[in-house]
């Protein structure tokens, strides 16, 4: 076994260094065939996370091979080479299985004990299988990291010490609110119908939000997830075209988004023209309170979407048409207007309609809007809208973060917070689990790899049986039927009885640390032909390429 791993992930790498090297699906297709291509490498398969990539191999030469894999990475990412290899790590063999069997378990993430990468792991090897670049050993090696996660999950609680990537985002979003009371009633906009954006849209429907509308590129699998979420008296979920996500995001108090896209979703821009328009949430109605279009407050909030200051050539606005009656006639006290400041003293250009103005403060004052959801205070003012980026490369713009009423969590933010999450004890169970399971692994693949030398030892000794019975015949051509099968019997039985010890006690040397030596010492001893051998090999290993296929 040369199985070698060229990877970097959250722990060694910075998230701007993740984000610029992160695979779309086409550049792993490319990494995998070029990969095949390169001498060093007979099988390979890619894992390629929100927050991780690897490169796993099986190469005949160590060197060659690390070289070989950390130039593919760097093309393949668009990251040069010497910037790329200060923040790559190394796995061979024996710790190449360890890792990934870790990194299954969840021990490796960014929230430990989470789920996700078993569906992650299960798709690496499902495109290794489809490109036929997963040979025995990436097979044997990405089921078993499967049944090892299973395990761990199930006879640990494991489960207890981490959560999904999407849960803990959605936590840091409630900032130390319980999550469930700060999801209820809440309407969501997800966007992207992939398994992270499935999974956060499951997660927000468990939670209880009011109201959730699936955004993807793809309306048709948007509509699939949307119809699986809506319950009767649950939920109400309904899909849309991603040209509606910035209408939809005015309405919405939080916005999950993780989709493949290689540029920016939601920009700066679109997120503060949608505040710009955003509709107040109310608890006792549906009514919309967005401000009315060009009044005061529509002036002043599309000002600062578009430039972030008020505008410099003020102009008069009759601000009072299509206000409630209720704020139209509102009366006005002396207070009120000398507390607002006279028209002269107004940025936007106000003068009679300052009166209006002072109405609505004074009401606002004296009867507070109440909203569903207790508010989340993020720098200076409340949180009008929540936004969870999941992506890698991010879909929505860091810039966000200086927009008032906006708070952000994305990949980075939670890498910061997952660094004092605290471990549960189950933790050490599953250490226990993966070392145990390395070192089964290690020995049934040694025993595995001296398995062509013994059968074509068996091979031999069959045609020297079968040589010495066919020149028995010559010299005594008398022997009826059932006399040449006794004595073909009998020497078949000597031979398979000296044999028999050797190779039994060669197969149990073999797994042991080190044992790889035997094979060599089998071949040499009994003469072996090296093609004998590797055809054996090449047979077992379309065997289990044919078995393997399709098994994930």
């Amino acid at each position: 076994m040369s199985l070698l791993v060229v990877g970097l992930s959250h722990r060694s790498a910075p998230v701007s260094v993740l984000e610029r090297a992160s695979l779309p699906s086409d550049a792993q297709i490319k990494l995998l065939q070029d990969t095949l291509a390169a001498e060093p490498a007979v099988e390979a398969a890619v894992l390629a996370t929100c927050n991780r990539i690897e490169l796993y191999a099986d190469v005949d030469k160590f060197h060659a091979g690390v070289a070989e894999l950390s130039t593919l990475l760097a093309q393949h990412s668009g990251v040069g080479l010497e910037e790329l290899t200060p923040y790559l790590y190394v796995h061979y063999e024996d710790r190449a299985v360890h890792h990934l069997f870790s990194v299954a378990c969840g021990l490796d993430s960014m929230v430990v004990g989470e789920g996700q990468i078993l569906g992650q792991i299960k798709d690496a090897l499902a495109l290794g299988q489809e490109l036929h670049t997963a040979g025995r050993l990436i097979n044997d090696l990405f089921q078993q990291a499967l049944r090892v996660g299973k395990r761990a999950h199930s006879e640990t609680g494991i489960d207890r010490a981490g959560q999904s990537l999407v849960t803990f985002g959605l936590e840091q979003l409630a900032a130390g609110a319980p999550v469930e009371t700060w999801a209820a009633g809440k309407r969501a906009l997800v966007i992207g119908a992939g398994s992270m954006s499935s999974l956060a849209a499951t997660t927000l429907a468990r939670l209880g939000v009011r109201e959730l509308v699936i955004a993807n590129r793809t309306q048709d699998r948007a509509e699939r997830l949307a119809a699986a979420l809506t319950e009767p008296g649950g939920v109400s979920a309904h899909a849309v075209s991603m040209a509606d996500v910035a209408e939809e995001l005015t309405r919405a108090d939080v916005a999950v988004s993780c989709t493949g896209a290689t540029g920016l979703v939601l920009t700066a821009e679109s997120v503060a023209a949608a505040l710009a328009q955003h509709v107040v949430p109310v608890a006792s109605s549906g009514v919309d309170l967005r401000a009315p279009e060009g009044s005061v407050v529509a002036r002043l909030a599309a000002a600062a979407a578009r430039d972030g200051r008020v505008a410099e050539t003020p102009g008069r606005v009759d601000d009072t048409e299509g206000f409630p009656t209720a704020l139209q006639t509102a009366p006005t006290t002396g207070a009120d207007n000398a507390a607002i400041g006279s028209a002269a003293e107004c940025p936007v250009g106000l003068d009679d309609s300052l009166a209006q103005h002072g109405a609505w403060v004074d009401n606002a004052s004296r009867a507070p809007r109440p909203v569903k959801n207790p508010v989340i205070v993020h720098g200076t003012g409340p949180v009008r809208l929540a936004l969870l980026d999941l992506a890698m490369p991010r879909d929505i713009d860091a810039a966000v973060h200086r927009l008032p009423g906006v708070r952000l969590v994305d990949i980075e933010s939670l890498a910061e917070a997952s660094a004092d999450a605290p471990m549960a004890t189950d933790v050490d169970q599953v250490r226990v689990i993966v070392s145990d399971e390395v070192a089964a692994f290690g020995a049934a693949q040694r025993a595995a790899h001296i398995t062509p030398t013994v059968v074509a030892l068996r091979t031999m000794a069959a045609d020297v049986v079968a040589g010495e019975v066919a020149r028995l015949e010559g010299r005594l051509p008398g022997l009826d039927e059932r006399q040449r099968a006794e004595i073909t019997q009998t020497v078949r039985r000597v031979v398979d009885k000296l044999l028999h010890a050797p190779t039994v006690r060669v197969k149990q040397l073999a797994s042991e640390p080190g044992g790889a030596g035997y094979a060599d010492a089998l071949r040499t001893l009994f003469d072996l032909d090296p093609e004998t051998v590797a055809s054996v090999s090449r047979a077992d290993l379309n065997d289990a390429d044919v078995k393997n296929r399709g098994r994930v």
